[in-house]
Formats: structure tokens, sequence, C-alpha cells
């Protein structure tokens, strides 16, 4: 308790000393950018700088297109214990000679953009040019979602867990083993370290399946935490935990991860986001089946409680004056699609995300879904194919060869995906939807222009437009 009042008044002390420095200094604008597996948080950092700096592509941002944004550039990021997200690195591998996708999101880190903008309208002449900084924060979404156990305790975690494996094919082996184990016995490092690898395989192995909720997070990326107690726990069937048990110990172990780890990460950056941009990439989800699908439906809604202050103590002290404004939900990859199937891959995106949405919305969040790739690696055509003409996206594959393909057709009602996935199809019941691995097609950029993508400046229009 002494804890939380602690975390509520210095939550309080840091939204005052950011209204004064507000008041004062130029203002500062925090994008905090996360996504589940695969969904291409670098890229969209990447392609989100280069083309704030180079803004001949972004037509869409009003305060590009009318010459109110003067100068961009970058600045050294504010916070001094943070990593410098490594911007230059990932644009070479995006567009120098041997294109490639960049290393993925691995943990926290920041980059600060500093925009001069010149106000339009009645009001140009009477003021001057004002400095906004961009500072956006990378952070892996797993670590997103370990925000809904705040609200749980070790049995509700435990029972959701194992629910969820014994509807997975990788989760065999977990309740296999765990089936094999008395939590009532005492407690046994042996035990306990076996557990919590099989549990960590299992994750591993569903993230790659194409599953989203896969808790803990850091599990997946513990960094220097790996082998520590607070990391070495699994979920258990609900019983009895008698002193000095396994169950015991791992409920304790369970209440030490939301505290040490859980807690410090969104007391110290999730808490001062202004602006929010969720990544998803639907198309992976779509592929891998109806019960992925769902499985990212849920996740969705999950990732909205993170944006929901209320019932947990904690997150009411640590939101105390503050809430994230904006929340933007984008399915990625876009351009593995023909654009006239991208208003399908929109609305399935509002539909996995309505329940949670319109929770959002309830707090005061405004938030949006929209379909986007933030660098465009294919170009669109139309070839013959069994006597018909057929919309296709043309791209380099892994293997260097080119390649034209046609992913398949998304449903005009996206209820048709998801009901299938609350009803627990195992398979798509009118249609199959497929994935290809496609590299950037690299290039020179021409002067003045940023990488090519779809529709990222009517993303940043939403996430910004109204502070520039």
């Amino acid at each position: 308790m002494i804890g939380e009042l602690a975390d509520g008044i210095g939550s309080r002390v840091g939204a005052m000393g950011r209204q004064v420095t507000g008041r004062f200094f130029d203002p500062t604008l925090r994008l905090g950018v996360t996504g589940l597996s695969r969904a291409g948080k670098t890229v969209f950092i990447t392609s989100l700088v280069a083309n704030l700096l180079d803004r001949g592509r972004m037509t869409g941002l009003r305060a590009a297109a009318d010459g109110a944004i003067q100068a961009a550039y970058l600045q050294p990021q504010p916070d001094d214990t943070l990593p410098r997200f490594d911007y230059e690195t990932h644009l070479d591998a995006m567009t120098g000679p041997n294109p490639h996708w960049p290393e993925s999101t691995r943990a926290i880190s920041e980059l600060r953009l500093s925009l001069r903008v010149q106000p339009t309208g009645l009001i140009a002449g009477l003021r001057g040019p004002k400095v906004l900084h961009l500072d956006i924060i990378d952070y892996p979404g797993e670590w997103l979602l370990d925000l809904a156990l705040l609200e749980k305790a070790f049995d509700s975690w435990s029972e959701g867990a194992l629910e969820r494996a014994g509807r997975r094919e990788d989760g065999a082996a977990y309740l296999a083993r765990v089936g094999g184990v008395d939590p009532t016995e005492a407690f046994e490092i042996g035990r306990a370290k076996a557990l919590a690898e099989a549990w960590t395989g299992y994750l591993r192995a569903a993230k790659d399946a194409g599953y989203s909720d896969c808790t803990p997070g850091r599990f997946l990326l513990p960094g220097e935490m790996a082998g520590s107690p607070a990391l070495t726990f699994a979920p258990l069937p609900r019983g009895a935990a008698p002193r000095g048990s396994l169950r015991r110990e791992f409920e304790r172990r369970f209440e030490a991860y939301k505290r040490e780890v859980v807690r410090p990460f969104f007391r110290a950056h999730f808490a001062r986001i202004d602006r929010q941009v969720v990544l998803v990439d639907a198309l992976g989800a779509i592929h891998a089946g109806p019960q992925a699908v769902e499985d990212l439906r849920v996740a969705m809604a999950d990732i909205l409680g993170a944006f929901r202050p209320g019932r947990n103590a904690f997150l009411t002290e640590i939101f105390r004056g503050k809430r994230v404004e904006k929340i933007l939900f984008a399915a990625t990859k876009a351009d593995h699609l023909h654009h006239a199937q991208h208003g399908r891959l929109t609305r399935i995106m509002e539909a996995l995300v309505a329940d949670a949405k319109s929770r959002a919305d309830y707090a005061g969040a405004k938030t949006a879904a929209m379909a986007l790739a933030s660098l465009r690696a294919t170009t669109e055509d139309r070839i013959e194919h069994g006597g018909e003409l057929q919309d296709v996206v043309r791209g380099v594959l892994a293997d260097g060869r080119r390649a034209a393909f046609h992913p398949g057709e998304l449903p005009q009602d996206p209820r048709a995906l998801l009901s299938q996935g609350r009803r627990g199809a195992e398979t798509w019941l009118d249609g199959d939807y497929a994935v290809m691995d496609i590299r950037p097609q690299g290039g020179a950029l021409a002067p003045g222009e940023g990488p090519p993508h779809i529709r990222l400046d009517r993303a940043v229009e939403f996430l910004i437009g109204d502070r520039l």
C-alpha cells in the first residue's frame, strides 16, 4: 500500500512537472509504438521518421501538404537510461544495396524527432514558428499484454493460461508435464525450472504458430533477467497451497513478477505516453486459422485494458491526471493485398477491436483502425488466370525470385471470419488465405522523399496532426 501511494504521488508530481515544462519550453509529445509478433514495429518507426524528415510522400498529413512543417531533425533522446532507436542502421537495411528487413524489437528504445512548425491560417502572421519534440518509444507488444496480469491472481491467470494451452496443439506437452506434478508437494528448484522451461518452450511455439496471447511476455524476451526467480514459475491447476509447497512458491513468484517486472515498466514508461500505435499482423493471424484470429481478438481486448484505468488501484494511481489521448490500431502489410481489398482488411481490423474500442472511447481516448504498409514492398498488377482477370501483387521473395501472387479473397463482412473462431472452428470453411515472405525492393530514394508506404501519412495525421 505504501508503494502504491508513493507511485501515485510520483506520478502526480511528474505530471505537474511536465505541465510546467510545457508552459515554458518547447512542447513534447510521447508516441508509443508497439505491436504483437512480426507486426513490423521497427519498420514502422524507421519509415515514419524517414518520411517526416523528407515529406514528399506525406500528402495525407496536412501540416506537410500545406508547408506548415518547415524543418524536421533528429536530436539526442531525453531519457539517458534508454538506448537510442538505431534509425540509421534500420533505414540502410530497408533501402540499401542489399535490402532486407531490420532486426525486430527485443527491448525498449527511444528516438527524438523535432519538428519546426509555422502556424497557418488567420493566426499565421501573429505567431512565429514553434518546435514540437516527438519522442518515439519502441517496446515489445508482449510487454503490453502483461499489464492485464496486474488485475489477476495466480489462480485466475493459471486457469486462463491452461485453458488456452488446451486449445492449442503446442500446449499438449506442457499439459502432460504439469499433469504429472503434485503442486502441494514441497518446493524443489529442479522441478520449478523444468516447468518454467516447458512453459517458455510452449509460449515460443504458440508465438511461432501465430497466436497472440503468450504471457508472461518477459519469458520470451528475458534479457538480463533470464533464470531469475521472477521468471521461474508456470501455471498450475487450482488447488490447495500449503506453506512451502510448489504452488505457494509459484504464487509468490507470480506476484514478484508483477511487482518487480510489470509495474516498473508501466510506471516509468507506459504511464507517460500521450499517443499510442498498436500494430497488428492481421493477415498473419488469418493465415494461421480461425483460432489464431479469435486469440488476436481477445488479445486486443486485453491490450485496450492497458489504456482503461479504474478497477486496478495501481493503474488508477499511475494514470491520475494522465490519459492516453489517441490510440491507432493498424493492420500492417497492406501491400500484400491489392488495393481493392484494403477496405476489407480495415473492416476486419475494426471488428477485431470493436469490443475493446468501446471501452477506450468510454475512457475518453480517441481510437481509429486502418490498414497500412509502413514500407511498400510490392507493386500491383492484373493477370489472366483460368480465363479470368485477377488482381495480384508482385514482389521479391526471400530467396530472390520475383513472383506475382493472390493471397485469397477476404470476406466483405468481417463477421464471417470472427464467428468461425468464436465457434471453435479449426480451419476456414469458405476459403484459404496465404502469406508470402516478401523482402524490401530497395533502391535509392528520390531527393525529398522517404520510403514508399501505404497510408502512413494518414496514420500520422490521426496521431499528431492536431499538434502540428
